[in-house]
């Protein structure tokens, strides 16, 4: 992968010692620092828990994301080597990317039986906060994506409680209905040939972000997210292309168009490409929000008077995610199925004995490996208020998640 760098033998023995201890020592549970990740074609909406003067890294941009759990390298233009990858968080300040501790020791993290068919956790979660609607774009289904190396990118948002859903709490989906009926998929390419306006948007339709709600997205669907806080959580890839010339007043580059097209495709087919990597079907179904929208589900069967969980992030095995709310002064028992990412959203308290704080970066985003994950441990809510946390999970961990029943607007008896 571009911008890492191979190990030799000595480093992954050290690398290796430094995490058994640390796991040893944590009883399995590691600790990772925020990755923050700058973009450079639309303004924050600086609610990432940032200082005002931190936001701003000049050519780079403004940091608009938090990458948790990462193994996903951003693609930007004048970003570091490894924007977007996390770090261990170590007492000794060992500098430990989780893709190096991954690469050395994925049986400790991840389990032995699930690191033998899988070589990462098979997930990225993300926060992002946009002070405008991010432009209208394609996240290219897994053989388009493959043509520029990268991985196809399904995702699902969560609009988390308690922050302001700024100016454009919308999120266009796909296209009107009759474009992929009566097969009109040129009526998109004047727009993309032309490249000077935002009025591609006209095609597509609009729904409102929810607090407390979400999307699932399937790759393929051009979509235009609104400024509401979201939390996602995806396949690993930064993979995409711009569909909307015009943004919050400015003609962005139309290298945009073309970041993940093949060299051989752009000089092909041009900018004709786009419309041959969307999803038309899912696209322009008429019952995208009933069969798209998802709202968060109680498990029910561990739910107590401490507190309960929801599926949050379900309707496919790629991954999945869960939200976990525990009562003041109460406590919660859990087991799952695999290894996971946690990110504490709202409160303090303990995991596993651990000292746990939202908007802490120290205390606030950790890995929990098979071996804790799959025991019963203890969550604490030591505050006055719910402690929130949630929980990301990779591929296939999950398989009885649920999923949404396909509407197809036919009544059954």
């Amino acid at each position: 992968m571009k911008g890492i760098k191979k190990m030799n033998s000595d480093n992954k023995e050290n690398i290796c010692n430094i995490i058994y201890k640390t796991l040893e020592k944590n009883n399995g549970i590691l600790r990772l620092k925020p990755a923050w990740v700058a973009r450079d074609f639309l303004p924050s909406g600086r609610n990432l828990g940032l200082k005002e003067n931190e936001y701003d890294l000049g050519i780079r941009g403004e940091i608009c994301e938090r990458w948790i759990g990462s193994t996903t390298l951003a693609i930007n233009p004048n970003g570091p080597k490894n924007e977007g990858m996390s770090y261990l968080l170590l007492e000794d300040n060992s500098n430990i990317s989780l893709m190096d501790a991954i690469r050395t020791s994925k049986e400790l993290l991840m389990g032995k039986e699930y690191a033998s068919s899988h070589n990462t956790l098979g997930r990225l979660a993300k926060i992002y906060n946009y002070s405008k609607r991010i432009f209208y774009h394609l996240h290219q289904l897994q053989k388009d994506a493959e043509l520029v190396g990268l991985n196809g990118k399904d995702e699902a948002y969560y609009f988390p409680e308690g922050v302001d859903k700024g100016p454009q709490p919308e999120t266009f989906f796909g296209v009107h209905p009759y474009i992929a009926d009566e097969k009109k998929y040129d009526i998109l390419l004047p727009y993309l040939e032309n490249w000077n306006s935002d009025l591609i948007l006209q095609h597509s339709r609009a729904y409102l972000q929810v607090i407390g709600e979400g999307f699932h997205l399937p790759a393929g669907i051009p979509h235009a997210p609104g400024t509401a806080l979201t939390l996602e959580l995806q396949e690993e890839s930064d993979v995409f292309s711009n569909m909307q010339a015009l943004v919050n007043g400015k003609i962005l580059s139309k290298e945009t168009l073309f970041r993940s097209i093949s060299k051989e495709d752009r000089k092909k087919f041009g900018e004709k490409i786009l419309l041959k990597q969307i999803d038309w079907e899912k696209s322009g179904d008429p019952y995208f929000y009933e069969n798209n929208h998802t709202v968060p589900i109680l498990i029910k069967e561990t739910k107590h008077e401490g507190g309960e969980e929801y599926w949050i992030f379900y309707n496919t095995t790629k991954f999945s995610g869960k939200k976990l709310v525990v009562r003041p002064g109460k406590s919660f028992s859990c087991v799952d199925n695999g290894a996971y990412t946690v990110l504490v959203w709202k409160g303090k308290g303990k995991f596993d004995n651990q000292v746990i704080e939202a908007n802490n970066f120290k205390n606030d985003e950790f890995i929990v490996t098979y071996d804790r994950a799959t025991k019963a441990l203890k969550v604490e809510n030591t505050g006055s208020v719910d402690l929130i946390l949630f929980k990301f999970f990779g591929k296939d961990i999950n398989p009885d998640v649920p999923m949404l029943p396909h509407y197809n607007g036919i009544k059954k008896d």
